[in-house]
């Protein structure tokens, strides 16, 4: 009980705060260390599949300048942006990966075509472009243009 009363009352909630913090941070990477290693031990699949579905999550960060936090000096705002697509398989299961802005602009709602992945991990969707038709172009001087699909 001496140590109660010299550590005093915040110290000894700083420390049990501190305790929590720690164990939190080293359980998100001991997680996160587990999904990496069962990701790597998947098997990469490469099944047929329809993007059923796109969706963003923005998140919003306000910090104060200089370590303020009476805010005098104001505050620096950013954002961080997550992309998603869900997709779903012939068995009729979906599925969602979290992917790149780039992937993300790049899909389209109701494509089809192979998606690879391996366990959580998304790897590429191949989507299959409709044959395209033949057309023929006939310029005939002086008239409008005559386009015919073959």
């Amino acid at each position: 009980m001496d140590y109660y009363y010299e550590f005093g009352f915040f110290g000894v909630l700083f420390t049990i705060v501190f305790v929590i913090v720690t164990a939190g941070i080293i359980f998100s990477i001991i997680k996160g260390i587990g999904e990496w290693n069962s990701n790597n031990h998947s098997p990469k699949l490469n099944v047929e599949a329809t993007c059923v579905s796109k969706r963003t999550n923005v998140t919003h960060h306000s910090e104060p300048v200089a370590n303020d936090f009476s805010g005098a000096h104001g505050y620096t705002h950013s954002s961080d942006t997550a992309y998603y697509a869900a997709f779903e398989v012939e068995s009729g299961d979906r599925i969602e990966f979290r992917i790149t802005g780039l992937q993300y602009g790049e899909l389209k709602e109701g494509d089809t075509g192979v998606l690879s992945f391996q366990g959580t991990r998304y790897l590429s969707f191949e989507c299959h472009v409709p044959q395209n038709e033949d057309i023929d172009f006939h310029i005939e001087q002086g008239s409008d243009v005559d386009v015919t699909i073959e």
